[in-house]
């Protein structure tokens, strides 16, 4: 179960990557073009938000189930566990809390400038979160 758990997370990786990519792409876009936002650029950011929690839910039972998780917690001195046991999570943890705080927050704002902005602020700090914490030895 830990191996077909283990490519899951790391397969689904790529996906959610990407559509966040995509998101703040076009948040972005939207944001320096002053386009009006639709339904579509709402479905860009929901997508992206459905894919971060989904790797979001299959890292947490990775976490639990895997030798690297929980039960290398206390070995700090060694970087590779960190990275592995407290860094990535936590990090990735902290990542989809700001993009679900942009997902809330866009929902009150009436202003197409504004709501692209807030994609952009809190999908973006998300990415380079998420970005700076992936095992990338374990990628390549």
């Amino acid at each position: 179960m830990y191996h077909f758990i283990q490519k899951l997370h790391s397969g689904w990786a790529y996906l959610a990557l990407l559509l966040l990519l995509v998101a703040v792409v076009n948040a972005i876009l939207g944001f320096t073009s002053k386009k009006e936002f639709t339904a579509r650029d709402r479905k860009i950011a929901l997508f992206a938000l459905i894919g971060t929690h989904t790797q979001l839910l299959i890292g947490l039972i990775l976490y639990f189930v895997s030798p690297l998780g929980k039960d290398s917690l206390g070995q700090m001195s060694n970087a590779a566990l960190r990275l592995t046991s407290l860094e990535h999570p936590l990090i990735n943890i902290i990542a989809i809390i700001l993009i679900t705080i942009g997902w809330s927050k866009h929902k009150k704002i009436i202003n197409s400038e504004a709501k692209f902005k807030t994609f952009s602020i809190f999908y973006g700090i998300g990415l380079v979160l998420i970005l700076s914490r992936i095992p990338w030895n374990l990628w390549f």
